[in-house]
């Protein structure tokens, strides 16, 4: 029943519940007529028959010589709304009344909201705007915006749809990193080290980033004694390290298998380190296994809302150069090359990966309890 009358909804008119229960009377009028044979029955039947006629085809021509069109949709970050704007323009030489519009959302957004159109006169268009909820990153199309009425009389709903073509792009969150110990230390030989050390050997105060506890192996010209001797324990400087040309390229192992979680929380933390990177005045990359290597806040962005779990691989990874490898699979980090860091997604509650299957490398393997923003901005060793 429900299939039928979403049928005739679609492509005639349905009954409202005003409408089926004055058709009820009607058939009652006219069955007492049947047996009396009293005019004044079939008078009063064929008056109720008529004036649903009436309803029915008037609810079904109030939404023609109706066009609908579409404002472009500008791109928004996962957790915010969509801005939707339709023009609904009324083409013919009567005006139309009383009119629900509303967009067929694909089923992973949820369902839009009718909005009440209480008059659009002859040759106007109006315009209508609401704004719809995002929970999850992506690139979503749709086709279809439906107009329904049960104008003049209420009696029968019309409904018809018009392809008016959509597209949003969802961007994914982006945190906002005071640091990044992993990105900053990417790449970093020991002689560039050993260079730094000696272009900041004449430092002082002013320059000095941060204080932290002695570990060995540091130098003791770094050692801070007014500070060590007020806590009782050694203290050395973090100095400013000039990474201006650095290059990165962060890779979101998009081609494996994955849990979808943990893969949206890379997708997040992919986006993040990019823009710490940029940030930083790195010259910073995307890839992933169907795009290859992208460039630009734009384009990185769009490709990290369409990408998704075991896409097509139809790049190479770029291993001349030091990754940041995001990756759900251990094995994989053995082929990083020399410099690379990765970000390992488990269920694992472990904050570091065993030497034996990373190597030399710096790393984190990301628990998926704790908040992403808090794992990113920790030391690494």
């Amino acid at each position: 029943m429900t299939r039928t009358l979403d049928w005739l909804e679609r492509n005639w008119v349905k009954p409202a519940y005003s409408g089926g229960v004055l058709l009820a009377i009607a058939l009652c009028f006219f069955g007492a007529a049947t047996n009396t044979m009293a005019g004044w029955l079939y008078a009063i039947s064929g008056i109720i028959f008529a004036l649903l006629g009436l309803g029915a085809v008037l609810a079904g021509r109030s939404l023609s010589h109706i066009k609908v069109s579409r404002r472009l949709i500008a791109p928004i970050s996962a957790g915010d709304n969509i801005t939707l704007e339709l023009e609904i323009e009324n083409t013919s030489n009567s005006p139309r009344s009383l009119l629900q519009a509303y967009d067929l959302l694909p089923s992973v957004l949820g369902t839009a909201k009718p909005t009440a159109i209480e008059q659009i006169l002859p040759h106007q268009t109006q315009r209508i705007t609401y704004y719809h909820p995002t929970q999850k990153r992506g690139v979503y199309r749709w086709q279809e915006v439906e107009l329904r009425t049960a104008t003049p009389l209420g009696l029968f709903w019309a409904r018809r749809s018009r392809k008016v073509p959509a597209k949003a792009i969802v961007y994914p969150q982006v945190l906002p990193l005071r640091y990044c110990p992993l990105v900053d230390t990417i790449g970093r030989e020991e002689r560039l080290q050993n260079e730094s050390d000696r272009r900041y050997q004449s430092a002082t105060e002013g320059i000095t980033k941060a204080l932290r506890p002695y570990r060995t192996g540091d130098p003791t010209r770094l050692i801070h004694w007014r500070t060590s001797a007020r806590l009782g324990t050694l203290q050395v400087r973090e100095l400013e390290v000039i990474t201006s040309g650095k290059e990165v390229i962060i890779c979101l192992d998009s081609g494996a298998a994955w849990n979808s979680e943990e893969f949206e929380r890379a997708v997040i933390a992919a986006a993040s380190l990019y823009f710490y990177a940029s940030r930083c005045q790195f010259s910073v990359q995307l890839w992933t296994a169907q795009t290859g290597l992208v460039q630009g806040n734009r384009v990185v962005l769009e490709t990290l809302a369409a990408t998704y779990i075991q896409e097509e691989k139809t790049t190479e990874i770029p291993l001349k150069f030091p990754l940041v490898w995001l990756t759900p699979h251990a094995n994989s980090i053995n082929t990083l090359p020399r410099g690379s860091c990765y970000l390992l997604f488990t269920n694992s509650t472990a904050s570091f990966v065993p030497s034996d299957v990373t190597g030399n490398l710096i790393g984190l393997a990301i628990d998926s309890e704790q908040p992403l923003q808090d794992q990113l901005q920790r030391q690494v060793r």
